[in-house]
């Protein structure tokens, strides 16, 4: 499918004038398209100059074909969560106080990393299939009791899904996504959903995000991702794409190769839908 050309406007205001530049470089056929020089252009720049900001902001972008959001840590605040049902597992088996798992340099990837790296520690009797099973099923009665989507999500999803085709690209398994887009019917806005259970790596390799590229048939340079973890960001950067980052479970300086940080949906909103 033919999909909206990308570019970057460069603008410099005055008082009297206002200078636009479009750079332009050859896409794969040699043909000049739009676009940084020599390179896949992945930037874009807001320029903020009096009452035309929002118009501007518009055409900047405009080049979106579709929004991919991450879901732990963007639609359900779910990472303090995953934490609780790691210790109470972690105590149970007699670890509580000498676990060594420092959990935020796991946000982002999938409870597999974080049992892999735990059973290399303390060789406990139990294989990882049966670990990430017991922590699935106990941080599941967990997130169901509490139904901790984000306040603002629900309806921010409904309005770019009016939009945009949207898909959930996420590192968790398939039973714990369903659960929580069953929540506030959520899932009815999302033409796909891929798990880390359907690609090779998980985050931060790009492929959950390739993946739901493929399945909406968008280009990945034409997708935009909402994330909310270090990791992530850089899949998506991996994957061509540009990332809102949120800072719902990261300081903004930790999330500095993002396109752009925000600190609430409703800068989303603003950004998504001029």
């Amino acid at each position: 499918m033919v999909g909206a050309v990308r570019f970057e406007l460069t603008t410099s205001c005055t008082r009297n004038k206002r200078a636009t530049r479009l750079r332009y470089a050859p896409n794969q056929r040699g043909e000049k398209l739009p676009g940084s020089a020599g390179k896949c252009n992945r930037h874009f720049r807001f320029p903020r100059c009096g009452s035309t900001e929002n118009a501007r902001r518009s055409r900047a972008v405009q080049h979106y074909q579709a929004v991919i959001f991450d879901m732990d840590g963007v639609i359900v605040d779910s990472e303090p969560r995953h934490e609780r049902a790691f210790h109470e597992i972690f105590h149970q088996m007699g670890y509580g106080q000498s676990h060594g798992i420092h959990f935020p340099d796991y946000y982002g990837t999938s409870d597999r990393a974080v049992w892999k790296d735990f059973v290399a520690k303390h060789e406990p009797t139990q294989s990882i299939e049966e670990l990430i099973e017991w922590k699935r099923s106990h941080f599941l009665e967990i997130l169901r009791r509490d139904e901790p989507i984000f306040t603002g999500l629900p309806e921010l999803v409904a309005d770019l899904a009016a939009r945009f085709p949207l898909a959930v690209a996420s590192g968790s398994d398939h039973v714990v996504i369903d659960a929580v887009l069953a929540m506030r019917n959520l899932r009815q806005h999302f033409q796909a959903v891929v798990s880390v259970q359907d690609v090779l790596r998980p985050k931060p390799h790009p492929d959950v995000f390739l993946r739901a590229a493929e399945l909406l048939k968008i280009r990945p340079e034409q997708c935009c991702v909402i994330e909310d973890s270090v990791a992530g960001v850089e899949a998506a950067r991996l994957a061509r794409m540009d990332v809102l980052g949120i800072t719902n479970s990261f300081p903004a300086e930790k999330l500095s190769r993002a396109t752009r940080v925000v600190t609430t949906y409703e800068e989303i909103r603003k950004i998504l839908l001029p």
